[in-house]
């Protein structure tokens, strides 16, 4: 809800800034938001099938790797700038890892 607040009655949505300061641990690359998390294997597959749902739900897809204990999760694509549904995708991506994480 506060994430659809910030992008109402605006002409041109500046939506990285918003994201940055909602989603504490993304980092901006360019036109893109990133995340890093350190999850075993089991965490690794829980998160990416969350993620899954909720992208095909979104209709957003973001760019998933694996490295050692590091999943990188990276929205946005090229140089197109961040949709709302790209920075919801995020959103819902930091709720499904606390989850995650917790368990």
């Amino acid at each position: 809800m506060v994430l659809r607040l910030l992008f109402s009655g605006r002409a041109k949505p500046d939506y990285l800034s918003d994201a940055l300061t909602l989603l504490p641990g993304w980092t901006r690359e360019g036109e893109q938001i990133r995340r890093t998390l350190v999850l075993d294997d089991s965490q690794h597959a829980a998160l990416t099938e969350r993620i899954k749902v909720v992208s095909d739900a979104l209709r957003v897809r973001p760019e998933i790797s694996r490295r050692a204990d590091r999943t990188q999760i990276q929205v946005g694509h090229g140089n197109a700038p961040l949709t709302e549904g790209e920075v919801l995708l995020a959103a819902r991506i930091e709720d499904a890892f606390r989850t995650v994480a917790d368990s």
